[in-house]
């Protein structure tokens, strides 16, 4: 080979070379943006999204109350008498009269028990001989006393005896999250909220994440079961035809990039934090992630993103990027206080040097292509 030849095909392979690294590089797989340009989005630069380093006071600053618990229409409700008589309930109701051959006995017996009655929709029953009765909101002793007034002009000293057997009237409905669902009906015992649920076979959800909300006509109230437990206070009194629904927590969380898993979350406890949604999926990635750029997106409405920029200026919700540098002192501290909100994003960046490590591989693989693709042309 001449000499000319063997200078053009040695300047050929790094300019080769050359132009396989750069398409290389410019294609490399990665797990998403670089911290660099996350941060070229900012609004300093230019951008739409307001990117803030977390402390203490962002923390506090970011963090929003989650409250759940009744209104004072449910926590004043009081107990009410569950032998008041309601529509549905059938009645069982025995005469006794006073004479040898009485309206309502037959010859020789003293008494008489009625087929059992039930109580129609407009709360009424009917009454041999004292006509249509009014029974919906009245005790079985009201109800008693009151056929024997309307039985006493017809028969000398009528005795009466009510018996009352609960209908759906007096039930609730209790559905979701327990073992036992369906109606149960309230008795003295069943009164109360947490009695109730232990009725129905108890809760078969994770405490941790579980609500119990009481719908009653037209209003609505909620409580986190830890909270019903902990404050005696949310063990409200039911009503009949309340509608107790058990449920799972319904917020998640994203997290994406260098973490351990990349995936949609639920949450595992009422008001989660940094450190606990990073547990959730097994802590970041030691050979991807960068330690110093966890960011956490989210829309933020405007009076806390006013809180946290401390400005005024802003009356619609805000980009918010939170960045939170685990490498710097006490910086498990602040993501111990970072309140992760429902439908965040936690988005784990990739250390610097990953880059330059995909570069390597990539040089790698191209001589080694060089010398495969040399190596067969050098054969011919």
């Amino acid at each position: 080979m001449n000499l000319p030849a063997l200078f053009s095909k040695t300047l050929r392979f790094p300019v080769l070379l050359a132009m396989l690294l750069s398409l290389g590089a410019c294609g490399l797989p990665r797990s998403g943006p670089s911290q660099s340009e996350i941060l070229a989005g900012s609004v300093e630069n230019g951008g739409s999204t307001n990117i803030v380093t977390v402390d203490d006071r962002i923390a506090r600053a970011a963090t929003l109350a989650n409250p759940l618990g009744f209104s004072r229409t449910f926590l004043n409700a009081g107990l009410a008498s569950v032998d008041r008589i309601r529509a549905g309930d059938v009645l069982s109701i025995t005469i006794w009269e006073n004479v040898d051959n009485g309206l309502l006995t037959t010859l020789g017996a003293s008494s008489t028990t009625l087929p059992e009655i039930s109580v129609d929709e407009l709360g009424n029953i009917f009454v041999p001989y004292a006509g249509v009765v009014r029974a919906s909101g009245r005790t079985p002793e009201e109800l008693r006393q009151r056929i024997t007034r309307l039985l006493e002009p017809q028969t000398p000293d009528p005795q009466v005896e009510v018996r009352r057997k609960p209908g759906n009237g007096a039930a609730v409905n209790v559905v979701g999250g327990v073992n036992k669902q369906g109606v149960y009906l309230i008795h003295s015992a069943s009164q109360r909220l947490t009695a109730m649920l232990a009725l129905a076979g108890g809760v078969s959800l994770d405490p941790a994440g579980t609500r119990i909300t009481v719908q009653r006509g037209s209003e609505s109230g909620s409580v986190w079961l830890r909270d019903l437990y902990a404050n005696p206070e949310n063990d409200i009194t039911l009503r009949a035809r309340d509608r107790i629904i058990v449920q799972k927590d319904a917020r998640y969380f994203t997290v994406l990039g260098a973490s351990s898993g990349q995936k949609r979350i639920d949450f595992a406890s009422r008001d989660p934090n940094v450190v606990d949604a990073l547990s959730q999926i097994g802590g970041l990635d030691g050979r991807l992630a960068d330690p110093r750029g966890i960011f956490i997106f989210r829309m933020e409405t405007p009076e806390v993103a006013n809180e946290v920029l401390n400005t005024t200026e802003f009356t619609t919700p805000q980009r918010m990027a939170y960045v939170i540098d685990l490498t710097a002192e006490e910086s498990i501290f602040i993501a111990q206080s970072f309140q992760i909100r429902d439908r965040d994003t936690i988005y784990v960046t990739e250390a610097p040097f990953v880059a330059w490590s995909r570069v390597l591989d990539s040089i790698a693989g191209t001589v080694n292509t060089l010398n495969s693709v040399a190596t067969i042309a050098s054969a011919f």
